[in-house]
């Protein structure tokens, strides 16, 4: 090991000063190539021959590499995950959306009919759910709002 480390103190200022260089051209950490470098040479097990050699190119084997991926990753967004709401959010959701739709089912009269309509996936219009349920578009507006009261007045008598 005592090679390695005469070699590693011999070199630092070499492979610090081709880091920086190539470093500056690509946009890239410097002590990230050093680090990659050494770590290179220590896999490798043995001093190269030609060590300044294999620092020089291992220096802009390690570059290219790093441009190289820099191109193919994307950069992290915080609040954009493409995969979606989290198992847990999703079960959470599930539960409150179960529990919404039990209160509503304990409303009186056209309440829970009403109210399941205005929740329905498929979002269907006034006019559609005036059809549906048989009563007059113009009706809808007055009873969605004594609908909603009498949700909201069940809805805070169970906290």
């Amino acid at each position: 090991m005592a090679p390695m480390l005469d070699l590693i103190n011999a070199y630092a200022p070499l492979l610090a000063a081709e880091a920086a260089a190539e470093a500056g051209s690509g946009g890239l950490d410097p002590a990230d190539l050093e680090q990659a470098v050494w770590l290179r040479l220590l896999e490798r097990g043995r001093a190269p021959t030609d060590s300044a050699a294999w620092l020089r190119e291992a220096v802009h084997r390690e570059a290219r590499e790093a441009r190289h991926r820099a191109r193919r990753e994307l950069p992290y967004e915080p609040g954009h995950l493409a995969a979606g709401p989290s198992v847990e959010h999703q079960a959470l959701d599930a539960e409150l959306r179960r529990s919404l739709r039990a209160v509503i089912r304990k409303l009186p009269g056209r309440c829970p009919q009403l109210l399941s309509a205005l929740l329905s996936r498929s979002d269907p219009t006034y006019r559609e759910i005036s059809r549906e349920l048989g009563i007059s578009q113009g009706s809808l507006g007055p009873l969605r709002s004594r609908c909603l009261g009498c949700l909201r007045a069940r809805l805070g008598s169970e906290d």
